[in-house]
């Protein structure tokens, strides 16, 4: 077995039915749309990837992808793990307004260097086909514009050298050194092989036997395999697309979106990140949907001027400083930019202190981010198996993780237990392990919040309170998403923590807390 070389990514993009899959398999000989090779051939990454082989010997992992809904989903998956784009007009077409969207996307997650291919290029004009390459050429000023055809093969040597200078212009993967992180694209299981996930390799490097963390539940696996286009390797490195074979979780505890990270990698699921944005133009509502990594989901965009943001969300992302995202309007869908992460677990705030520190970290760039990021010592901001010094048991970290990613409405005893296959008395064991080493807190019988998720229900409740000068148990229920049940349990809290008196049917504020 061979030992993985540095990975480089190529993301197609470009409208639906201008040809993406037909070149890709002219050029490399793959139909990425083959769905049933995927049991036949154990743990294959083929369905929607393939090996392309330059003519300076080295390769490239190309990423088709299919279809527009898709489209967004799968490029924010390889994010920094694509290196550069091929994106595909049709001779025939033109430049589409999905291919412009494309194009903002790819600009979002930064990757700035590609070629244009003019596909079917046999099906028009010799005039046709000059204006179709002016307009692609506009469309991407300075990219290498390349007319093609997927039937004859015409031009399809010119485009494997311009892939392999635009893969020789853009910027290597991070070193492998790093902390391993792989976004997970897919997940399944099979017989005799057993749990299989696949993603590219944003960064470090993993190994057959190493031990990793799947995310958000915080569950401890061991690779017994690794393979890269069929081949079985020893060890893989940034930039790879990979197939990971799983040793130590069960059919459906790992699933898209949930991330494979060396232990320790310091990254824990967090329902607020501060960003700086880049966006085309402004969106008509502060709810926005965010994409980043295989996993997307709707968020408050709470503005803090010159361009810095706290993205309030309403499903946890699990991201880190440097790393970047994509954000769309949600009415109606599309593409208005996106940005970088400059803390991925920050407090709830305002402007003020915490935005000055935000421009003083946008200051010193991505790398400072990370430094940043490793260097912080306060304790509401380190990674959640660091908060207190009391040592927590395997089991009673992933209890931890799960009330965790649960937000504001933690999941009951009973439902705890069910989801991690264990007894009601063990689930209540390690809970109470948790009070005692101050990571959690029990406002209700049977309601046990992590801490920081406590802190973030508070904090929306009583800036609630603060706008009306009081609030009601529908209003909280409303504006969380919670039953009932945790309403009440929350603003009873707020009651005996002092912050609230209950007047009637309405709590009022009984003292202000700011930002």
């Amino acid at each position: 077995m061979a030992r993985a070389e540095r990975g480089r990514t190529l993301g197609t993009a470009g409208h639906v039915d201008h040809g993406k899959t037909a070149l890709v398999q002219a050029l490399t000989g793959k139909n990425t749309d083959r769905l049933a090779e995927e049991h036949r051939r154990g743990i294959s990454i083929a369905l929607g990837y393939a090996r392309l082989d330059l003519p300076d010997d080295s390769f490239v992992s190309v990423v088709d992808v299919p279809g527009h809904e898709r489209l967004v989903r799968t490029m924010v998956a390889g994010a920094t793990g694509v290196d550069a784009f091929l994106l595909v007009v049709a001779a025939d077409d033109g430049v589409m307004p999905q291919t412009r969207e494309h194009l903002a996307v790819m600009s979002a997650l930064g990757i700035e260097s590609g070629v244009v291919a003019v596909t079917k290029s046999d099906l028009v004009g010799a005039e046709a086909l000059e204006l179709a390459m002016k307009e692609a050429a506009g469309a991407v000023p300075g990219a290498p514009v390349v007319a093609v055809s997927a039937r004859t093969g015409a031009g399809l040597d010119r485009l494997r050298e311009q892939i392999a200078a635009a893969i020789a212009r853009s910027d290597a993967p991070e070193a492998s050194g790093d902390a391993a992180i792989l976004h997970v694209d897919r997940s399944f299981t099979l017989h005799g092989i057993g749990s299989v996930v696949t993603g590219t390799l944003w960064s470090g490097s993993i190994a057959q036997g190493d031990r990793l963390e799947a995310l958000p539940h915080g569950l401890v696996a061991r690779v017994r395999s690794i393979q890269i286009h069929d081949t079985a390797v020893e060890s893989v490195v940034a930039g790879c697309r990979v197939a990971l074979n799983l040793v130590g979780v069960d059919r459906g505890e790992v699933q898209p979106g949930d991330v494979i990270a060396s232990p320790h990698s310091g990254l824990r699921p967090s329902y607020r990140i501060d960003v700086h944005l880049h966006l085309d133009r402004e969106p008509a509502s502060a709810r926005v949907q965010v994409h980043h990594g295989t996993r997307g989901g709707p968020a408050r965009l709470v503005d803090l001027g010159d361009g810095l943001a706290q993205l309030r969300l309403e499903a946890p992302l699990i991201a880190r400083g440097g790393d970047r995202f994509v954000i769309r309007s949600i009415s109606p869908p599309d593409t208005i930019g996106g940005g970088v992460v400059l803390d991925p677990a920050p407090v709830r705030h305002g402007d003020g202190p915490a935005t000055d520190r935000l421009t003083r970290i946008r200051e010193r760039g991505l790398k400072a981010v990370r430094r940043e990021e490793a260097a912080q010592t306060e304790p509401d901001r380190r990674p959640a198996a660091e908060l207190a010094p009391a040592r927590l048991s395997t089991r009673a970290k992933v209890v931890l993780a799960v009330i965790d990613a649960d937000g504001a409405q933690p999941r009951s005893v009973a439902d705890l237990a069910a989801g991690l296959r264990i007894a009601p008395s063990e689930a209540q064991g390690l809970l109470e392990e948790l009070l005692r080493a101050d990571r959690a807190a029990m406002i209700a019988r049977g309601v046990y919040y992590a801490k920081p998720r406590l802190e973030d229900a508070c904090e929306r409740a009583l800036e609630l309170a603060r706008h009306r000068g009081e609030v009601s148990l529908a209003t909280v229920r409303d504006a969380l998403g919670i039953s009932r049940k945790y309403a009440k349990a929350l603003l009873e809290h707020l009651d005996n923590e002092g912050l609230t008196v209950r007047q009637d049917d309405v709590h009022v504020l009984r003292r202000v807390r700011g930002p």
